[in-house]
């Protein structure tokens, strides 16, 4: 059965979105729930200019941030922090300290939201992160973590392992 999802369903798809499911599922738990409607004609015609009125905003908006985009995309972003042997930082970098670096660089807002991370970064070195400004806008960052060794640590930690 076709559907017209009005609310987002886990592992299904987000609102708005078109879905073929089981009819049972559809009709006894989606629909009374008022997470979906059934894809009648005159709801797919809806579905369709919504789609395409969605689609005009989005191009609007890629159009007006694609300088905003652009300066992102040149940037690359440098950190110091601690780290053992072999690179492996004690703490790690995050996508709020990524937006906040890019933040102070560009000179524009950069939500932590929009930097693609899959897990923070823990290791030092190069690293290249996407940031999802909107729509196709997706241009990537370097970020580079420089592990700076604390050998004044490392002597202490071992005279104190000696003991």
């Amino acid at each position: 059965m076709k559907i017209i999802l009005r609310k987002d369903v886990e592992n299904l798809g987000e609102a708005g979105t078109l879905a073929t499911v089981k009819n049972g599922y559809a009709r006894n738990y989606l629909i009374p729930q008022g997470m979906a409607v059934t894809a009648t004609p005159g709801e797919l015609k809806m579905w369709e200019h919504n789609q395409a009125v969605k689609n005009r905003k989005i191009e609007r908006q890629e159009q007006h941030l694609q300088a905003f985009a652009d300066k992102i995309g040149q940037q690359t972003v440098s950190f110091e922090a601690r780290a053992g042997e072999g690179g492996r930082l004690f703490g790690s970098v995050t996508a709020a300290d990524i937006a906040d670096k890019l933040t102070a660089q560009v000179g524009e807002e950069v939500d932590r939201r929009k930097i693609v991370l899959t897990d923070a970064i823990r290791t030092s070195g190069e690293h290249t992160v996407t940031v999802h400004v909107i729509g196709k806008l997706r241009p990537t960052v370097k970020v580079i973590v420089n592990g700076i060794v604390d050998e004044e640590a490392e002597d202490t930690e071992g005279a104190d392992a000696s003991e």
